[in-house]
């Protein structure tokens, strides 16, 4: 999985790249929880959904924010953030211009980050939301959600409240011409702590539901 160096908006950005050998694949990028918490590429729930993507024949980038690793830059409280995800995203699709479609993933404050770029690009297909901070932050930026997607989250979870996520998850779903689901790992805390395979079953299992119609529309 080559490591790749790429130009974002306050200097170079770090990721990991993994290129599909199907061609014209769809594209993905997942983005990591927050900077100043610890959070990096290398989280064990970026990187299981980063494998959900790739082993469904995506072309999916991982990345560290400005100032992680080795970003440059300096943490900018999400608004810097955004920009790096969007020169991401751009990046991505230079390399893959022939992508038949796009997808996007996030955890914890990533999960944010990513539901904001989503607002910003109408080529997003899909969304893997994995434990959206719903009680801390305002998701009304999400009128309307532009795109189907799941969410996903842990009933243990001790930094954010299950009912603060079901309650965003049922208002994005009773939208007009998306469906967005809301998948519970029993026991899951924050972290997923002895529950990746847990969140990798939600993941996969909705992934391959949900590219079913993409496949049958390109045939």
């Amino acid at each position: 999985m080559p490591e790749v160096i790429f130009n974002g908006p306050d200097g170079r950005l770090e990721g990991r790249y993994h290129q599909s050998k199907t061609p014209n694949a769809p594209i993905a990028i997942v983005l990591h929880p927050h900077p100043l918490h610890g959070g990096n590429m290398n989280n064990r729930v970026v990187y299981t959904v980063f494998n959900a993507f790739a082993d469904r024949g995506f072309s999916v980038l991982r990345f560290n924010f400005r100032g992680v690793g080795k970003s440059q830059g300096a943490f900018d409280a999400g608004i810097g953030e955004l920009s790096d995800a969007a020169y991401a995203f751009d990046w991505m699709q230079q390399i893959n211009q022939n992508s038949r479609f796009c997808w996007i993933g996030g955890y914890s404050f990533g999960a944010l980050i990513a539901m904001q770029l989503m607002m910003r690009r109408p080529e997003i297909g899909g969304f893997i939301s994995v434990s959206p901070p719903a009680s801390t932050e305002d998701f009304t930026f999400l009128a309307p959600c532009p795109s189907s997607g799941l969410i996903v989250h842990g009933d243990k979870d001790e930094q954010v409240p299950l009912d603060a996520v079901n309650r965003l998850a049922t208002k994005l779903d009773n939208q007009k011409n998306i469906s967005v689901g809301l998948s519970v790992i029993q026991g899951g805390d924050h972290f997923y702590q002895d529950k990746l395979d847990k969140l990798d079953g939600e993941v996969g299992a909705y992934l391959d539901e949900a590219l079913k119609p993409a496949e049958d529309a390109d045939a």
